[in-house]
């Protein structure tokens, strides 16, 4: 008896403090979207009136578009306003060069590659890029990758350099699934449809470790061949160092691989000389919240989605979480872009290695529906654009990639796993009751298939599949025999997907807007404007989204917020207080030492 009283006092006690904990969480999360609200209303950082170095941080990991939750006010910027910000700077007198915290660890390498552009056209501007790591520690050579191009890379000299490759891991479950009798189906079109195998098999299939070598060796060779350029040596020499990789910081510099030694603050003072006396640091968020001048240009409207393709809004939560790309959020956004009389070409950027069929084809009308309205559709590939992914971009008038972004995967899968064998093992056991067609507990997670509901599936794959492959060969003008050659679920990189006919151009974001402006009839140097759709949400607008207060009464609660906290007003109430006060005080006027 004594226990279950314990067990029940510590279960409401637990309670208690989960509940408490939640409303402190809570209550942060409310103040920080208040006081993201509050700083987005005030007047942006001030910024010195010429010698700016800007400073980019890479070690924080990035999005590749902006975060659609209310709460990503804290989120370093996308990999996308980088590249836009960095554009508006090589036209700023002001800026005098970039400084740049390296990623130690490694990154994605389509993001690698764009940073590298980014750093390219900055430098095209005859602007500086000085560049520290505290080390190149990861194995990956992305992180490296980014930045070879630098004018100067640092290298604290107590750090390694240990870029020595690329590698690839896959987890199986099949083995797992064998010892607790439960056993999946599942049907795929065709052999590198490879996703299925993660829980079909105990290790790489032949065709599994045929397109995973395959591919990595393109970014590999990509990267190296890049590398090799940017550091004025060949791709020999360059792969030597990564093949005998680790190395030490003096070895690194022996070898070309950096250019100085030293800590992060004598780098960043080198960095200040360089851009001549009385230069100063200025964070590129803080240069990216400086308001763009009114325009009347052309508008050329951009169309984010990353994440999986899921039918329906795919709303970020508001509390963490995948971002998704959903089916009527993106449709909608297109088609609103679409009927926009100011709007002269839409470019979609995708970063998604898939999902929803459904979803992926209810984009892929839209896209049909936005060029039917003679607006000239783009899109610009960045990590991923495969199976869905690639299915809503087939019909574009024009596809981007980088090298190194995973495209292609043009296939179908799905199945279900029968737990049955699991629950008999655990002494459970499930009984039902269906009517209608047997097709009816197809799904269920308790019984096998029958041979009819397996063929009446894989007949279903098989249509989406002959869907997707002939919706393939009429956007990419293709002949169909080519597509099923190509296609059969495998993945390629950008670079392949260029010699394949998958895509148009190996490019980043700039290029995918330079084929933009081309399509729409706006002159390479001649202005324009990129808006989102959505436009996203100011701090007070996500404020009234998230808890039903209007964006007006957000804005007012924080102006004021602000103006009680100002030190005259609060003297001003102190005075007030004293002359309410009955009697005579006996009271000291000592302000507070601030």
């Amino acid at each position: 008896m004594k226990q279950f009283w314990i067990t029940f006092f510590g279960s409401i006690f637990g309670v208690i403090i989960g509940s408490v904990l939640a409303v402190i969480l809570f209550t942060f999360m409310v103040f920080g979207l208040f006081a993201s609200a509050l700083s987005s209303a005030e007047n942006e950082v001030a910024l010195p009136a010429d010698g700016i170095v800007l400073e980019l941080d890479l070690r924080a990991g990035r999005l590749d578009s902006p975060s659609s939750s209310p709460f990503a006010f804290a989120e370093p910027l996308s990999v996308v306003d980088v590249v836009r910000t960095l554009e508006r700077a090589e036209t700023d007198e002001r800026v005098r060069g970039l400084f740049i915290r390296a990623n130690e660890f490694g990154m994605s390498p389509a993001t690698a590659e764009e940073m590298r552009l980014a750093i390219e056209n900055f430098q095209a501007s005859g602007r500086f890029v000085l560049t520290h790591a505290q080390g190149f520690e990861g194995t990956s050579v992305t992180n490296y990758y980014a930045v070879a191009g630098s004018d100067e890379i640092w290298l604290q000299d107590t750090a390694s350099f240990t870029p020595a490759g690329l590698a690839a891991e896959v987890t199986f479950l099949g083995g797992l699934f064998e010892q607790f009798d439960a056993v999946p189906q599942f049907e795929q079109f065709y052999e590198y449809k490879n996703a299925a195998n993660q829980y079909t098999q105990t290790g790489l299939t032949e065709a599994h470790r045929e397109a995973m070598t395959s591919y990595i060796g393109s970014i590999y060779d990509t990267a190296v061949a890049s590398i090799a350029d940017d550091r004025g040596t060949t791709t020999a020499a360059i792969a030597e160092v990564f093949e005998t990789s680790p190395h030490t910081a003096e070895t690194a510099q022996s070898v070309g691989m950096v250019d100085r030694l030293g800590h992060v603050i004598e780098a960043r003072e080198a960095a200040l000389a360089r851009a001549g006396a009385g230069s100063s640091g200025v964070a590129l968020s803080d240069y990216a919240a400086q308001p763009a001048p009114f325009s009347s240009a052309p508008v050329i409207a951009l169309i984010e989605g990353q994440g999986p393709i899921v039918t329906g809004g795919g709303d970020a939560s508001p509390f963490g979480g995948s971002e998704m790309i959903g089916g009527d959020r993106m449709s909608e956004n297109i088609l609103a872009a679409a009927e926009d009389p100011n709007v002269r070409a839409i470019i979609i950027r995708v970063d998604s290695g898939g999902g929803s069929a459904i979803a992926s084809d209810q984009i892929w009308h839209a896209v049909i529906r936005a060029r039917e309205a003679g607006k000239p559709v783009v899109i610009s590939m960045a990590n991923a654009a495969a199976s869905g992914g690639y299915y809503l971009a087939a019909p574009a008038d024009y596809i981007l990639a980088h090298a190194t972004t995973i495209t292609g995967s043009i296939g179908v899968l799905g199945g279900k796993v029968d737990l049955s064998g699991t629950y008999a093992r655990l002494g459970l056991s499930t009984d039902s009751v269906s009517v209608g067609g047997e097709y009816a507990t197809a799904f269920s997670g308790q019984q096998s298939w029958t041979d009819s509901q397996r063929d009446a599936y894989r007949q279903q794959m098989e249509d989406i599949y002959e869907d997707f492959t002939s919706r393939v060969a009429d956007g990419r003008d293709l002949p169909l025999e080519r597509v099923l050659e190509i296609a059969r679920g495998r993945v390629w990189t950008g670079a392949q997907a260029l010699d394949l006919g998958l895509v148009d151009e190996i490019g980043g974001f700039r290029d995918a807007v330079a084929a933009a402006k081309e399509l729409a009839g706006i002159a390479p140097e001649g202005d324009f404007r990129l808006r989102r759709y959505p436009e996203p949400l100011t701090g007070f607008e996500a404020f009234q989204q998230l808890f039903g207060v209007s964006a007006d009464s957000a804005e007012a609660m924080a102006r004021m917020n602000a103006l009680m906290e100002l030190p005259e007003v609060q003297a001003a109430l102190e005075a007030r207080q004293q002359m309410d006060a009955q009697g005579i005080q006996l009271r000291a006027n000592a302000p507070q030492p601030r």
